[in-house]
């Protein structure tokens, strides 16, 4: 959310399911937004709303969406997700459905991406960490045995193309 505030974005709304980590989250927000107001220099950021409740109940704006995932549920609740979003993004009688693109990084479940027709994935590959959020990612999964870093994430993007359209993936760098 505060990375994305910075792009051209028309708003940015988090959603958080557990209370302390949306407590959290708010002190962040509140931290990140007194800093750049402090900064006479730092370009206005866009609007940003935390919402404390469970995805499955979100209803999306139907407007241009970008949704980013990283890797928050297993594949059960990310399939109940997508149903979700399939519904709320189908066309209405008489206007189109808005765009609908989700960055899902740390992509565990993609292939519950990759079996549902209504979208189209346009990018697989690592992305690099930087050096500094490469040392975070270490120290944080230090004590978990079963995860590793490498240095990058592996990172999807996806298109909600619905179940009868089709697409044409375009290379990384053409997406806008």
């Amino acid at each position: 959310m505060l990375v994305a505030s910075e792009l051209p974005f028309h708003q940015i709304i988090g959603i958080e399911l557990n209370p302390t980590l949306a407590d959290t989250a708010q002190l962040n927000l509140e931290h990140w937004r007194a800093t750049n107001a402090a900064d006479s220099t730092a370009p206005p950021l866009a609007p940003i709303r935390l919402l404390e409740q469970d995805a499955l109940t979100f209803d999306f704006p139907r407007t241009p969406t970008l949704a980013f995932l990283f890797h928050p549920f297993e594949a059960p609740v990310l399939k109940l997700l997508l149903r979700r979003i399939e519904a709320q993004f189908t066309p209405r009688r008489g206007t189109p459905a808005p765009a609908f693109d989700l960055l899902y990084v740390n992509s565990e479940c993609r292939a519950v991406l990759d079996r549902l027709p209504a979208f189209t994935r346009l990018f697989l590959g690592p992305v690099a960490m930087s050096p500094e959020d490469h040392a975070a990612d270490l120290a944080a999964i230090a004590q978990q045995k079963e995860y590793g870093s490498t240095g990058d994430e592996e990172c999807a993007i996806y298109r909600l193309t619905g179940r009868s359209a089709t697409l044409t993936p375009k290379p990384i760098h053409q997406i806008k």
